[in-house]
């Protein structure tokens, strides 16, 4: 049957994609979750793991290894499985939502450029070698995606209509590297637009200052910064592993134990530790906590807790209820209530 066969045929080209989408996230070598990252985390969890054995004269087996980077206490939580449907969901809903951004990041880095024309007169042919320009714009990008990385985690934990839809990503009782997708599609949208506007003042001046649109260096169009970032210990920031920088080097970069203290319940981790890579934003800004050497006892979440929380109507249809609802108090004049522990921003 012709109709049969166009449906079948629909089908199969769905899937197709669903396939080529999924492959290109995990094997991409610049994918924010590619297979080669992951790998590199588990090595350098495992690496932290029986350094620590070793430095207290225990043995080192293969099951306390396992069990040790894989707690079923973990692994079995209602809060991991709801992650596992959270990256099979978003994985998707990024690649439209960041195709937006990037459209926005291109009409306005021509706007900052022509603006600049206008002010500071015709753009100069630059006289730095290629290999200089590019190295020069791929740190460039790199701070300006950091810094609206940091813009953005301080709006949304300042701003309570923000944070009714930035809640979502909180409310995960525990960290695992799927917690990253965790979002809900308006905050990711919001911060898609912000990455968009700062790159884009970024690269306009770059571009300006070297005379011609200079391209960074990238790997599957990431920058080779981040991507380094992201091989050697982002993903261990949602997870169990307590590597904590601390002196100067945890003033500069984000550890591991930076972000867990981030999603901690405890009031004095509230609105801490709002870089993803970097922490000089938030040393700079005042919103920087300097974890403790050796495991703090925190826990995560929002409280109270929603029961509904890891529900797609809690976790999806329920923040634009919250949403609109501080938005009416808002146009009505009413002040905000005195917010219990991580309900709203502080």
């Amino acid at each position: 049957m012709p109709g049969m066969d166009a449906a079948l045929e629909r089908i199969n080209l769905g899937l197709t994609n669903i396939v080529s989408h999924l492959f290109k996230v995990l094997f991409s070598p610049g994918s924010e979750f590619s297979l080669t990252s992951l790998g590199c985390a588990l090595l350098m969890a495992a690496g932290f793991v029986a350094f620590r054995r070793l430095k207290k004269c225990r043995r080192l087996r293969l099951r306390m290894m396992i069990r040790a980077l894989f707690p079923r206490r973990i692994l079995n939580h209602d809060s991991t499985i709801v992650d596992l449907g959270y990256f099979l969901f978003n994985t998707f809903v990024y690649a439209g939502i960041f195709g937006f951004a990037a459209v926005s990041y291109q009409f306005l880095t021509n706007g900052v450029l022509q603006g600049l024309v206008a002010v500071a007169g015709p753009v100069k042919p630059s006289a730095f070698p290629e290999f200089a320009q590019r190295s020069v714009i791929t740190v460039m990008l790199f701070f300006a995606y950091e810094f609206g990385y940091w813009l953005d985690h301080y709006l949304k934990h300042r701003i309570p209509v923000l944070w009714e839809l930035h809640k979502v990503h909180h409310t995960a009782e525990v960290l695992t590297p799927l917690t990253s997708f965790r979002m809900h599609p308006l905050d990711t949208l919001v911060f898609g637009n912000i990455l968009a506007v700062t790159a884009a003042i970024t690269n306009g001046v770059g571009a300006y200052w070297f005379g011609d649109v200079t391209y960074q260096y990238a790997l599957s169009g990431t920058n080779i910064i981040l991507v380094a970032f992201i091989h050697l210990y982002v993903h261990l920031q949602h997870t169990h592993m307590w590597i904590a920088f601390r002196g100067a080097l945890g003033r500069i970069f984000v550890s591991p134990a930076h972000h867990q203290i981030h999603h901690s319940t405890n009031p004095i981790h509230f609105n801490k530790n709002l870089g993803s890579c970097l922490a000089v934003w938030d040393w700079m800004f005042g919103t920087l906590h300097i974890p403790a050497k050796e495991r703090e006892k925190l826990t995560y979440g929002v409280e109270p807790a929603y029961p509904d929380a890891h529900t797609i109507t809690g976790e999806f249809i329920a923040p634009f209820g919250r949403a609109f609802m501080v938005i009416l108090n808002w146009l009505r004049g009413r002040p905000a209530a005195e917010p219990a522990p991580q309900t709203t921003p502080r």
